[in-house]
């Protein structure tokens, strides 16, 4: 009777313990009303919306963004594969026939930009 009890307290202990350590968030009890505050209303009127826009094998343009009034503020370019074609692996494969048999080759390359806009 005497270890049962003993038990039952040590797994209250392990649960109390287990409790305590998965709490692991700050707290702030200095409550501030940010809202009212000048100083973070002035940091966030200072802030610049930014955009990221990527373009693939000129499918597209970002002439309707640079008429909204968005800036260029960064821009890098890569190639990319735009499409594919299927092939037949020999000469005596059937695409149609031997599914097996197909292999997909890359068909034509263009260039992947990707815009950095800033407002």
């Amino acid at each position: 009777m005497n270890k049962i009890k003993i038990f039952i307290k040590s797994l209250n202990i392990f649960f109390l313990l287990l409790l305590l350590s998965s709490c692991n968030g700050k707290f702030n009890f200095n409550k501030i009303n940010k809202q009212n505050d000048p100083l973070v209303n002035s940091q966030k009127s200072n802030t610049k919306d930014k955009l990221e826009i990527a373009i693939s094998c000129n499918e597209e343009s970002i002439e309707k963004y640079l008429k909204d009034g968005w800036k260029i503020k960064n821009k890098k370019s890569k190639e990319k594969v735009c499409s594919w074609k299927s092939v037949p692996a020999n000469n005596s494969c059937d695409i149609e026939k031997d599914k097996g048999c197909k292999i997909i080759k890359p068909d034509s390359f263009g260039t992947e930009t990707i815009y950095l806009l800033e407002k």
